[in-house]
């Protein structure tokens, strides 16, 4: 069984050697622990700090493409180097590297393929009570959007199986950690969350300038995962609140009508018209982007199988030189 560590990397020369050491040696029932580190396009002295320190593997992009690119790029490059179960932490030593091994254990006893590490919210001290209020309410909203009980989804502290690895698909471009739990809820991926501790502040978070811009793009990535996922709930609630409103002007005109004072209340019913035609129309567009999901989803089996096969290639041709090595 190999296990990958992966830590995405920008500007990190700080704290990266801090994070590094804090990361377990060996884990029972793991026989090869590697570590790759994503160089996304750092200007400092990242990539120098991770080659002294001896990691494993260095992926590096030639420009800074944002945490979920680079997330993609790590996991990539973890399959084809053979892993069986990927880790992905911070290089901000944000969470504890002891924990791993909390992480890895639901994936080894074969009872989650995606684990995600739980902080403790209210006791991390460098949270404002704000930003503490802003995680749960955004986490409960994942939580509706995927049909999950993940109680913390901005954790970026989590493991994957290789079939979840394998399966993993990230179109946004700001961050994996809200999308990946959307997808893996609807397809029915098997996730766990596990306890895990956090360490003091070493710098300030750069994912976002301000709680509202993080809050806003955030609800972005939300909506338009959920509205990717599961179209026809999306688009049917929104055309329902528009097909209701029209149904109530209606009936509200035919209640004067009859009473015969329709003619003052002509309003009600060319209102109610448009109603129920935006309604319908937005009907007709969660038909069409759900069989436009139906389409999606046999792209991304082709996809899952391609990948397969060339991770299954690339660990075989990997096999081979280490026996030749040997």
């Amino acid at each position: 069984m190999k296990l990958m560590i992966q830590i995405p990397c920008f500007n990190e020369a700080d704290t990266l050697q801090i994070a590094l050491d804090q990361l377990p040696k060996a884990i029972a029932g793991i026989e090869q622990l590697e570590i790759l580190v994503i160089d996304d396009g750092s200007e400092d002295k990242t990539v120098q700090v991770a080659r002294e320190w001896g990691v494993n593997h260095i992926v590096s992009l030639k420009h800074n493409q944002g945490l979920a690119k680079g997330f993609m790029a790590g996991i990539d490059a973890c399959l084809h180097l053979g892993a069986d179960i990927i880790v992905n932490t911070d290089a901000d030593n944000q969470y504890c590297g002891e924990d791993i091994e909390k992480l890895v254990r639901p994936i080894l006893e074969k009872k989650a393929d995606m684990v995600i590490g739980q902080r403790p919210i209210n006791e991390t001290e460098h949270f404002t009570n704000r930003k503490k209020t802003f995680q749960k309410l955004g986490s409960w909203v994942v939580r509706l959007a995927s049909n999950t009980q993940v109680p913390d989804a901005p954790s970026g502290f989590r493991a994957f199986s290789r079939e979840a690895a394998l399966r993993l698909n990230v179109v946004n471009e700001y961050t994996y950690t809200l999308e990946t739990i959307i997808q893996a809820g609807w397809s029915r991926t098997a996730i766990a969350s596990v306890l895990v501790r956090t360490n003091p502040e070493l710098r300030p978070s750069r994912l976002f300038s301000g709680m509202w811009k993080y809050i806003q793009r955030s609800a972005t990535v939300i909506v338009r995962a959920f509205a990717m996922y599961r179209p026809m709930r999306f688009f049917g609630i929104i055309g329902g609140i528009f097909f209701l409103a029209g149904i109530i002007l209606g009936v509200r005109f035919l209640t004067y009508y009859f009473q015969g004072m329709g003619n003052g209340h002509v309003q009600s019913l060319v209102l109610c018209a448009a109603l129920l035609m935006i309604g319908m129309q937005i009907f007709i567009t969660g038909i069409l982007a759900d069989i436009l999901s139906g389409n999606r989803k046999l792209l991304e089996d082709v996809q899952y199988r391609v990948r397969k096969m060339e991770c299954e290639k690339a660990k075989a041709v990997t096999a081979v030189q280490m026996e030749d090595v040997e």
